[in-house]
């Protein structure tokens, strides 16, 4: 099963993830944590040195591994039981660049069955209702 990293400060009204208890190299590696606001789960992925593309911006690739990270944990969080995952495929949507500033992403599972489950996962900086990224992510499932 994948660990998760929780590193943000905690507030009222919120708590980690249950699956966040022990640390990923990746998370760390792109600066994730997670947080849970009531039945919500987002991954905060800090500025840094590691993801940088152009001059000002996050790379693209670091943010498809935000989404992809996001939808994982939610996918884990949602399944009942032990299971293991395997990525079938994904498709990002960039809808405009990601600034050197923090970025999120949550993500909903659009449809969880026997074996297939498609999650959708959204990142956006400043304001949610303008994403910087978009991706549909489907992962077969082995119980």
């Amino acid at each position: 099963m994948a660990t998760l990293p929780v590193r943000s400060p905690m507030s009222p009204g919120r708590t980690s993830s249950p699956m966040a208890k022990l640390t990923s190299p990746y998370a760390r590696t792109l600066g994730l944590t997670v947080d849970r606001c009531g039945a919500r789960t987002i991954v905060m992925m800090a500025p840094g040195d590691g993801i940088g593309g152009r001059p000002g911006f996050i790379h693209g690739g670091a943010i498809s591994g935000l989404l992809d990270y996001a939808a994982w944990v939610v996918l884990l969080d949602t399944i009942e039981g032990e299971a293991r995952l395997k990525p079938i495929g994904i498709t990002v949507d960039f809808m405009r660049g990601g600034k050197m500033e923090p970025a999120f992403a949550s993500a909903h599972v659009e449809r969880l069955g026997r074996r297939v489950a498609n999650v959708i996962a959204t990142a956006w900086q400043d304001d949610e209702k303008k994403p910087i990224a978009r991706a549909d992510l489907k992962f077969l499932i082995e119980r």
